[in-house]
């Protein structure tokens, strides 16, 4: 009852632990799904959090959410590791919050010589209280442009001029494709990409497209920048004509204004007290509604008009006014024009303020995070590590990977062995059961199987030839053959005596204990390996860790961005160390507890086998049947 009991115990062990491996390995296949999960596509190796703050600590706009705003993100050295993406940027991809909604965006330029990118996005929704995020994927040698910059703006977007091309018109970036029709001067340096330049000589013609037809009292957004090179007297910056009225964006002076003349009748003007002739970049906005016409100037309001704007059906000039088919230039435009946009809709004072903080120089609107990389054995931040290591520490790690190997070869083999000789033994009790505990047909079944009436299966027989209990039994049978048979001193007996007993009883407890050794033979090694895993990588941490300061010392300079990737090396000697010793140790418990079950076993059937031993010692047909 003992050893069936112990049996039971053994397969709920098993059990258990079988639950507890098919628990961890479930669980960590669904940590591998959730992380594959939340790449958006595992195509790109690499992407970046982009932080879009509309908030007081970022852009402030101060009115409220927008929705579907093209946000300027500009790349450069400090935020993007050109080397990473594509040479033309064909790999860039942006993606919502969720990691899983792609985002419309075109590439206005992308230099991977000067290593300048300017790219618009986008945004479904930006909030005024707090920020949200989108991401920048890239890393993707096989990817093709996937641009869409009709897409990027709204329906109410009627034109949009980056003013990117050298040597070709100016070309809408909407659906609308109210392009230009002569070339312009390019600045390569402006605030956007490229530039327009004017010297107060030519002009740019914009055709009278349907898209940008202003109806009578409609609404209209006009924006640019702008960057005036000398304060003229009175420069057209931007003029639209036609019999049924005007309007027109100037400087007079150094200071912008607006006009807005209907039929026959002369302008009429809005004069700011603003100065924007200082050489500098400064977005100028005109917002018109059927009863007023606002002019601001870098996202703050500046003047009103009490009117709206008349209908105008013409075509307009950037640069001054005339200069078509040859007609003289009057009150040219002395300096550069960057983002031309026109909306057929009154965008907010929020958008206004939003659009002039993302797109000027000090962007408070976009913050990048870190770079992610896809992790693996090469890359991410393990290839990181990896490539950081230094000789010794490799020397280390060599070290405990050959123990670790080593370790799991004899949890392996040991498990293996244990596990054979339970089973060997299980059958062998099964054996003695069904024989009654007969000593004489249990010898004769094991030993001399053809010589017994009782046949073993050959399949049982060859996996009892492993059992540690068969193993001892023998050695009992052995022994008692010896005593009843006698010596040249001692004549044969039928009759054991007590210190006869004692001497089988002595033999069998020192086959126990060689079995015993037998199962916990080369054991030690995982000892060696809970031990003294983690201390050789201690060591080799110690020293990595006294190499990284010691390079910092000799270069003079304390760069955490250098002595991070060391210190993330040195201490992969103690993980190593520490991958050794963790599944060695939980090896090692359940292996010793399975040699102390079939300890007790053998303990259990040394008692048995002397007590039936003791009590037919004076059986002399047993004993005779024995001797023969």
């Amino acid at each position: 009852m003992v050893i069936n009991s112990n049996n039971s115990i053994v397969s709920s062990l098993r059990r258990s632990l079988l639950w507890r491996f098919a628990l961890l390995l479930t669980l960590g296949c669904l940590g591998f799904s959730t992380a594959a999960q939340a790449w958006w596509n595992n195509d790109w190796a690499f992407r970046k959090q982009i932080t879009i703050d509309g908030s007081s600590k970022g852009a402030n706009i101060q009115g409220g959410a927008l929705d579907n705003f093209p946000v300027l993100v500009r790349l450069h050295d400090g935020v993007l590791n050109f080397s990473d993406a594509n040479a033309d940027g064909s790999d860039l991809r942006f993606v919502a919050d969720d990691d899983k909604t792609p985002l419309k965006f075109h590439v206005e330029k992308f230099d991977n010589v000067f290593n300048l990118g300017f790219v618009w996005v986008q945004v479904p929704h930006i909030a005024s209280d707090k920020p949200s995020s989108i991401y920048l994927y890239y890393g993707n040698a096989k990817a093709t442009a996937a641009g869409d910059a009709g897409g990027t703006y709204d329906a109410d977007q009627s034109l949009v001029y980056h003013f990117s091309e050298r040597g070709t018109p100016a070309q809408d970036a909407t659906n609308n494709k109210s392009n230009a029709t002569t070339p312009f001067s390019v600045d390569e340096s402006g605030l956007i990409g490229n530039s327009a330049k004017f010297d107060g000589n030519t002009v740019m013609p914009i055709p009278a497209a349907p898209a940008l037809a202003i109806a009578a009292g409609s609404s209209l957004t006009w924006s640019a920048w702008v960057k005036l090179t000398t304060a003229d007297a009175d420069a057209v910056i931007y003029g639209r004509h036609d019999a049924a009225g005007s309007f027109v964006v100037g400087s007079k002076s150094g200071s912008p204004y607006i006009a807005i003349g209907d039929g026959a009748a002369a302008p009429f003007p809005s004069v700011t007290g603003a100065t924007i002739a200082d050489n500098n970049w400064h977005q100028l906005t005109v917002v018109s509604t059927p009863a007023l016409t606002t002019l601001y100037v870098d996202g703050l309001q500046r003047s009103v008009l009490p009117r709206g704007l008349p209908a105008i059906a013409g075509m307009a000039t950037l640069g001054g006014e005339g200069g078509i088919a040859g007609a003289p230039v009057s009150q040219g435009y002395h300096g550069e024009v960057d983002e031309l946009e026109i909306s057929k809709t009154a965008r907010s004072p929020a958008w206004v303020l939003l659009a002039a903080s993302n797109e000027g120089a000090a962007d408070k609107l976009v913050q990048f995070g870190a770079d992610e990389q896809q992790s693996s054995f090469s890359t991410g931040y393990v290839g990181i590590i990896l490539g950081s290591v230094t000789l010794d520490g490799w020397v280390v790690i060599g070290i405990l990977i050959a123990m670790m190997f080593i370790s799991w070869a004899i949890m392996a083999t040991k498990g293996v062995q244990i596990g054979r000789a339970a089973k060997a033994n299980t059958a062998f009790l099964q054996a003695f059961d069904q024989l009654n505990g007969d000593f004489t047909l249990l010898h004769t079944a094991t030993k001399t199987p053809e010589k017994s009436e009782h046949k073993i299966e050959a399949k049982e027989l060859g996996l009892m030839q492993e059992s540690p209990l068969m193993h001892m039994f023998h050695t009992g049978i052995d022994e008692l053959h010896k005593r009843l048979a006698g010596t040249r001193n001692r004549p044969a007996s039928n009759i054991l005596s007590e210190q006869s007993i004692e001497a089988i009883r002595a033999t069998l407890n020192a086959r126990l204990l060689r079995e015993i050794q037998i199962l916990n033979k080369r054991m030690v090694l995982l000892t060696i390996a809970i031990s003294g895993g983690p201390f050789i990588g201690l060591l080799g941490t110690v020293v990595g860790v006294m190499i990284t300061f010691a390079a910092v010392a000799a270069a003079g300079d304390v760069n955490v961005n250098a002595i991070a990737p060391g210190i993330a090396a040195a201490l992969a000697a103690t993980v190593a160390g520490l991958f050794v010793a963790i599944p060695a140790l939980f090896g090692y418990n359940y292996l010793i507890s399975r040699v102390k079950e079939c300890s007790m076993e053998m303990q259990v059937f040394v008692e048995a086998f002397v007590t039936g031993m003791a009590e037919n010692y004076d059986d002399s047909a047993a004993l005779h049947d024995l001797a023969d």
